[in-house]
């Protein structure tokens, strides 16, 4: 039966500028990623375009390969002293990450020269605190604009959709035709 009220119409979360702007931004990466091996490739010959990629693979393993080994190196040196109960050294250099040098890693072994010459940016210590610093500082501003809660609400949040964020805890009985008495169930506890 309908009684001629209008029911409101849930409205969509507003896309962020990221989802937005980011398969734009691959977009432009990738043609200007072809247009410049092209623009090489005329300049001087596929073979010195060949070889530059392979040589971008290369060193993209070597220096992935490198950060992986030391990673593991301070993993096991930190289970060793919690093993031996001495506290592990808390404070490390910041020269001693290895996220941005894997980065650069990767970004010399997908091909294109753009991606390379990141990539080797990025393998550079100075290069190297100076966005961890920014990305720390971006880090730090987004925690202090997020609205206070715990961690089980946003992921509530994020799962269900909706503004609100409420949860209707309930529980489904089937009565089965031809079939006992259903039994008693304790009550739901919140």
């Amino acid at each position: 039966m309908t009684t001629g009220a209008q029911t409101p119409c849930p409205t969509r979360p507003r896309r962020s500028r990221l989802r937005t702007l980011l398969p734009l931004g691959i977009a432009v990466w990738l043609v200007l990623e072809i247009w410049l091996l092209t623009l090489v490739a005329g300049a001087s010959s596929a073979l010195v375009v060949l070889l530059v990629l392979l040589a971008g693979l290369a060193a993209g393993s070597v220096v992935i390969k490198r950060a992986g080994r030391r990673a593991f190196r301070n993993l096991s040196e930190t289970l060793q002293q919690q093993q031996n109960g001495t506290a592990p050294s808390a404070a490390r250099p910041a020269g001693e990450g290895n996220g941005l040098m894997m980065l650069g890693g990767l970004l010399l072994i997908i091909p294109g020269l753009l991606s390379d010459v990141v990539g080797l940016l990025l393998l550079l210590p100075p290069v190297q605190k100076a966005v961890s610093r920014s990305a720390e500082r971006t880090f730090e501003r987004k925690l202090r604009e997020a609205d206070p809660g715990t961690l089980g609400g946003v992921f509530r949040q994020a799962r269900i959709r909706q503004p609100d964020g409420k949860v209707v805890q309930g529980e489904v009985i089937r009565e089965e035709p031809g079939g006992d008495a259903p039994q008693q169930r304790p009550p739901l506890t919140h």
